[in-house]
Protein backbone atom coordinates (compact mmCIF):
# COMPACT_ATOMS: atom_id res chain seq x y z
CA UNK A 1 0.00 0.00 0.00
CA UNK A 2 2.79 2.52 0.46
CA UNK A 3 3.88 2.15 -3.09
CA UNK A 4 0.08 3.32 -3.95
CA UNK A 5 0.57 6.29 -5.94
CA UNK A 6 -2.11 9.39 -4.91
CA UNK A 7 -3.19 12.87 -6.34
CA UNK A 8 -2.66 16.06 -4.80
CA UNK A 9 -5.90 17.51 -4.39
CA UNK A 10 -6.84 20.64 -2.59
CA UNK A 11 -10.01 21.24 -3.26
CA UNK A 12 -12.02 19.49 -0.19
CA UNK A 13 -13.18 20.91 3.11
CA UNK A 14 -10.53 23.19 5.40
CA UNK A 15 -9.57 22.06 8.18
CA UNK A 16 -11.63 24.07 10.63
CA UNK A 17 -8.85 25.94 13.30
CA UNK A 18 -9.91 24.63 16.77
CA UNK A 19 -12.23 21.62 16.09
CA UNK A 20 -12.57 19.20 18.92
CA UNK A 21 -10.34 16.53 19.14
CA UNK A 22 -12.05 13.43 18.75
CA UNK A 23 -10.78 10.13 19.68
CA UNK A 24 -11.93 6.87 18.46
CA UNK A 25 -11.49 3.93 20.84
CA UNK A 26 -11.42 0.38 18.95
CA UNK A 27 -12.77 -3.03 20.29
CA UNK A 28 -13.15 -6.19 18.96
CA UNK A 29 -15.95 -7.12 20.47
CA UNK A 30 -19.07 -5.21 22.14
CA UNK A 31 -18.37 -3.31 25.43
CA UNK A 32 -20.65 -2.00 28.02
CA UNK A 33 -20.75 1.93 29.28
CA UNK A 34 -19.11 1.98 32.93
CA UNK A 35 -20.94 2.80 35.84
CA UNK A 36 -21.64 6.54 36.53
CA UNK A 37 -19.60 6.50 39.76
CA UNK A 38 -16.55 4.11 38.22
CA UNK A 39 -16.27 7.01 35.40
CA UNK A 40 -16.28 9.62 37.54
CA UNK A 41 -13.87 8.28 39.68
CA UNK A 42 -11.54 7.53 36.88
CA UNK A 43 -12.31 10.64 35.56
CA UNK A 44 -11.30 12.87 38.75
CA UNK A 45 -7.81 10.46 39.22
CA UNK A 46 -6.87 12.26 36.23
CA UNK A 47 -8.09 15.50 35.80
CA UNK A 48 -9.48 16.55 39.30
CA UNK A 49 -13.13 17.53 40.36
CA UNK A 50 -15.38 16.58 37.92
CA UNK A 51 -19.39 16.64 37.68
CA UNK A 52 -21.76 14.08 35.66
CA UNK A 53 -23.63 16.20 33.52
CA UNK A 54 -25.50 12.68 31.95
CA UNK A 55 -24.89 9.29 31.70
CA UNK A 56 -27.03 6.71 30.50
CA UNK A 57 -26.06 3.45 27.85
CA UNK A 58 -25.82 5.99 24.83
CA UNK A 59 -23.64 8.94 26.45
CA UNK A 60 -21.81 9.98 29.33
CA UNK A 61 -20.66 13.69 29.93
CA UNK A 62 -18.35 14.80 32.52
CA UNK A 63 -17.49 18.43 33.65
CA UNK A 64 -13.74 19.47 34.00
CA UNK A 65 -14.46 22.06 37.13
CA UNK A 66 -10.59 23.09 37.66
CA UNK A 67 -10.57 24.11 33.80
CA UNK A 68 -12.48 26.48 32.86
CA UNK A 69 -13.00 28.03 29.00
CA UNK A 70 -13.84 32.13 29.15
CA UNK A 71 -16.29 33.40 26.58
CA UNK A 72 -17.27 37.03 26.13
CA UNK A 73 -20.71 36.10 27.74
CA UNK A 74 -18.92 34.08 30.94
CA UNK A 75 -17.40 30.84 31.65
CA UNK A 76 -18.09 27.49 31.54
CA UNK A 77 -15.92 24.42 32.63
CA UNK A 78 -14.46 22.18 29.61
CA UNK A 79 -17.15 19.42 28.65
CA UNK A 80 -15.54 15.36 28.29
CA UNK A 81 -18.37 13.42 26.30
CA UNK A 82 -17.97 9.75 25.92
CA UNK A 83 -20.92 7.55 23.36
CA UNK A 84 -21.89 4.08 24.41
CA UNK A 85 -21.00 1.21 21.98
CA UNK A 86 -21.38 1.75 17.93
CA UNK A 87 -20.78 0.02 15.12
CA UNK A 88 -16.80 0.66 13.81
CA UNK A 89 -16.29 0.11 9.74
CA UNK A 90 -12.60 0.10 9.56
CA UNK A 91 -12.86 -0.73 5.38
CA UNK A 92 -14.22 3.10 5.24
CA UNK A 93 -10.61 4.33 5.56
CA UNK A 94 -9.15 5.52 2.68
CA UNK A 95 -5.83 3.86 1.18
CA UNK A 96 -4.26 7.68 1.41
CA UNK A 97 -5.31 8.16 4.91
CA UNK A 98 -4.35 4.60 5.88
CA UNK A 99 -0.78 5.14 4.23
CA UNK A 100 -0.10 7.92 6.59
CA UNK A 101 -0.73 5.73 9.73
CA UNK A 102 3.12 4.94 10.70
CA UNK A 103 2.71 4.33 14.35
CA UNK A 104 1.45 0.74 13.97
CA UNK A 105 2.73 0.55 10.38
CA UNK A 106 2.92 -3.22 10.72
CA UNK A 107 -0.42 -3.80 12.40
CA UNK A 108 -3.16 -1.32 10.57
CA UNK A 109 -4.54 -3.55 8.39
CA UNK A 110 -5.41 -5.99 10.82
CA UNK A 111 -6.26 -3.68 13.46
CA UNK A 112 -9.06 -2.13 11.11
CA UNK A 113 -10.19 -5.28 10.19
CA UNK A 114 -10.66 -6.99 13.53
CA UNK A 115 -11.80 -3.84 15.65
CA UNK A 116 -16.05 -3.87 14.73
CA UNK A 117 -17.01 -1.57 17.71
CA UNK A 118 -15.95 1.95 18.94
CA UNK A 119 -16.56 4.45 21.85
CA UNK A 120 -16.02 7.54 20.52
CA UNK A 121 -14.41 10.62 23.13
CA UNK A 122 -14.29 13.83 22.34
CA UNK A 123 -14.05 17.51 24.38
CA UNK A 124 -15.95 20.48 23.88
CA UNK A 125 -15.80 23.73 25.09
CA UNK A 126 -12.07 22.90 24.84
CA UNK A 127 -11.23 25.03 22.18
CA UNK A 128 -11.64 28.47 24.08
CA UNK A 129 -8.61 26.83 26.49
CA UNK A 130 -5.32 28.21 26.32
CA UNK A 131 -3.28 25.83 23.79
CA UNK A 132 -0.85 24.00 26.64
CA UNK A 133 -3.97 23.05 28.95
CA UNK A 134 -5.97 21.87 26.12
CA UNK A 135 -3.31 19.85 25.65
CA UNK A 136 -3.40 18.53 29.34
CA UNK A 137 -6.73 17.98 29.82
CA UNK A 138 -7.33 15.92 26.17
CA UNK A 139 -4.12 13.69 27.36
CA UNK A 140 -5.64 13.26 30.84
CA UNK A 141 -9.29 12.30 29.50
CA UNK A 142 -6.96 9.93 27.55
CA UNK A 143 -6.08 8.39 30.62
CA UNK A 144 -8.97 8.09 32.05
CA UNK A 145 -10.20 6.36 29.17
CA UNK A 146 -7.32 3.96 28.90
CA UNK A 147 -8.38 3.44 32.47
CA UNK A 148 -12.17 2.67 31.89
CA UNK A 149 -11.72 0.52 28.39
CA UNK A 150 -8.87 -2.07 29.57
CA UNK A 151 -10.51 -4.51 26.60
CA UNK A 152 -9.63 -1.32 23.93
CA UNK A 153 -7.24 -2.37 21.35
CA UNK A 154 -6.20 0.41 19.51
CA UNK A 155 -6.84 4.35 19.38
CA UNK A 156 -7.84 6.52 16.26
CA UNK A 157 -7.12 9.99 16.44
CA UNK A 158 -9.41 11.63 13.79
CA UNK A 159 -8.16 14.95 13.70
CA UNK A 160 -4.91 14.03 13.08
CA UNK A 161 -5.02 10.67 11.07
CA UNK A 162 -3.36 8.77 13.35
CA UNK A 163 -3.87 5.23 14.67
CA UNK A 164 -2.34 3.59 17.81
CA UNK A 165 -2.44 -0.01 19.59
CA UNK A 166 -3.28 0.42 23.32
CA UNK A 167 0.05 -1.45 23.94
CA UNK A 168 1.83 1.53 22.47
CA UNK A 169 -0.42 3.80 23.99
CA UNK A 170 -0.46 2.67 27.41
CA UNK A 171 3.52 2.11 27.10
CA UNK A 172 4.31 5.77 26.60
CA UNK A 173 6.31 7.62 28.74
CA UNK A 174 6.21 11.47 27.62
CA UNK A 175 4.87 14.15 29.53
CA UNK A 176 4.14 18.13 28.77
CA UNK A 177 3.52 19.16 25.53
CA UNK A 178 5.01 15.80 23.98
CA UNK A 179 2.23 13.69 25.03
CA UNK A 180 -0.40 15.88 22.46
CA UNK A 181 2.79 16.15 19.70
CA UNK A 182 2.64 12.62 20.24
CA UNK A 183 -1.02 11.27 19.63
CA UNK A 184 -2.46 14.54 18.56
CA UNK A 185 -0.02 15.43 15.65
CA UNK A 186 0.49 13.48 12.87
CA UNK A 187 3.97 13.94 10.78
CA UNK A 188 3.58 12.65 7.48
CA UNK A 189 6.00 11.74 3.98
CA UNK A 190 5.48 11.48 0.83
CA UNK A 191 7.48 10.54 -1.86
CA UNK A 192 7.28 12.93 -4.71
CA UNK A 193 7.04 10.85 -8.20
CA UNK A 194 9.21 10.84 -10.79
CA UNK A 195 11.97 13.06 -8.69
CA UNK A 196 14.31 12.99 -6.09
CA UNK A 197 11.83 15.15 -4.11
CA UNK A 198 10.13 14.09 -1.02
CA UNK A 199 7.67 16.34 1.26
CA UNK A 200 6.99 16.16 5.65
CA UNK A 201 4.44 17.67 6.62
CA UNK A 202 2.22 17.63 9.80
CA UNK A 203 -1.59 17.56 10.55
CA UNK A 204 -3.38 18.51 13.53
CA UNK A 205 -1.58 21.57 14.90
CA UNK A 206 -4.50 23.39 13.75
CA UNK A 207 -6.94 22.04 16.53
CA UNK A 208 -4.75 24.13 18.90
CA UNK A 209 -5.33 27.07 16.25
CA UNK A 210 -1.28 26.61 15.95
CA UNK A 211 0.45 25.77 12.29
CA UNK A 212 0.73 22.61 10.59
CA UNK A 213 4.29 22.92 9.31
CA UNK A 214 5.76 21.82 5.68
CA UNK A 215 8.91 20.45 4.15
CA UNK A 216 9.70 20.42 0.42
CA UNK A 217 13.20 18.68 0.31
CA UNK A 218 15.82 16.47 -1.49
CA UNK A 219 19.12 14.87 -0.71
CA UNK A 220 18.24 14.47 3.31
CA UNK A 221 17.41 11.67 5.20
CA UNK A 222 13.34 12.15 6.06
CA UNK A 223 13.84 10.70 9.47
CA UNK A 224 16.02 13.84 10.11
CA UNK A 225 13.25 15.45 8.90
CA UNK A 226 10.71 14.18 10.48
CA UNK A 227 12.22 14.23 13.93
CA UNK A 228 12.83 18.20 13.23
CA UNK A 229 9.47 18.44 12.55
CA UNK A 230 8.37 16.69 15.67
CA UNK A 231 10.85 18.94 17.93
CA UNK A 232 9.52 22.26 16.34
CA UNK A 233 6.30 21.44 16.57
CA UNK A 234 6.51 20.67 20.48
CA UNK A 235 8.39 23.97 20.23
CA UNK A 236 5.50 26.07 18.82
CA UNK A 237 3.10 24.37 21.40
CA UNK A 238 5.21 24.98 24.60
CA UNK A 239 5.85 28.27 23.29
CA UNK A 240 2.43 29.54 21.43
CA UNK A 241 3.80 30.17 18.55
CA UNK A 242 6.80 32.72 18.30
CA UNK A 243 7.46 32.23 14.99
CA UNK A 244 6.67 35.25 12.89
CA UNK A 245 6.78 35.36 9.00
CA UNK A 246 9.75 35.45 7.62
CA UNK A 247 11.84 34.25 10.50
CA UNK A 248 13.95 31.41 11.09
CA UNK A 249 14.43 28.03 12.68
CA UNK A 250 17.46 25.84 13.49
CA UNK A 251 18.42 23.56 10.85
CA UNK A 252 19.25 19.67 11.48
CA UNK A 253 22.92 18.52 11.12
CA UNK A 254 24.01 14.70 11.25
CA UNK A 255 20.63 14.11 13.21
CA UNK A 256 21.21 16.79 15.61
CA UNK A 257 19.83 20.87 15.44
CA UNK A 258 22.36 22.51 14.18
CA UNK A 259 21.69 26.40 15.21
CA UNK A 260 25.09 28.15 13.17
CA UNK A 261 22.52 27.36 10.19
CA UNK A 262 19.04 28.70 9.98
CA UNK A 263 16.02 27.85 7.91
CA UNK A 264 13.68 30.35 7.03
CA UNK A 265 9.78 30.20 7.47
CA UNK A 266 7.04 31.42 5.46
CA UNK A 267 3.06 30.95 6.27
CA UNK A 268 1.87 29.22 2.98
CA UNK A 269 -0.90 27.01 2.09
CA UNK A 270 -0.50 23.52 2.35
CA UNK A 271 0.76 21.27 -1.10
CA UNK A 272 -0.95 18.66 -0.02
CA UNK A 273 -4.35 17.81 1.53
CA UNK A 274 -6.32 18.28 3.30
CA UNK A 275 -6.64 22.58 3.04
CA UNK A 276 -4.45 24.50 5.16
CA UNK A 277 -2.21 27.25 6.18
CA UNK A 278 1.05 25.51 7.02
CA UNK A 279 4.13 27.33 8.20
CA UNK A 280 7.03 26.18 5.16
CA UNK A 281 10.66 25.44 6.29
CA UNK A 282 12.97 26.09 3.41
CA UNK A 283 15.45 24.20 3.86
CA UNK A 284 18.71 25.78 2.34
CA UNK A 285 20.15 23.82 0.11
CA UNK A 286 18.31 21.10 0.28
CA UNK A 287 14.62 22.90 -0.48
CA UNK A 288 13.13 21.22 -3.73
CA UNK A 289 10.76 23.78 -6.18
CA UNK A 290 7.75 25.63 -5.10
CA UNK A 291 5.77 23.78 -7.97
CA UNK A 292 2.44 23.26 -7.36
CA UNK A 293 1.05 20.02 -8.51
CA UNK A 294 2.27 16.70 -6.61
CA UNK A 295 1.93 13.25 -7.97
CA UNK A 296 2.43 11.38 -4.47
Amino acid sequence: MDNEVFKQNLEGESIRPGGPVIIQMLFKGPVAMPGKEQMAAAMARHLGSVECICHDEKTAGFAALEHVAKFSDGTAPVQLMVTGCLDFEGSKFDSFSISQMWDCREERERILCECRYQVVAMDMLAAALPALERTKVDMDFLGALAELYPDCKAVYFQSCGKLFSMDDLRSFQGEGPDRFIRFGVNVRLFNIQGTKDMLVDTVGMGTLFLPDLQYHFHDMDPNQVVSHAYDLASYILENDNPIQDGETVDSVRDGRMCPELQWSCRYERALIQPPREVLDVHMGEYASGSGRQATL
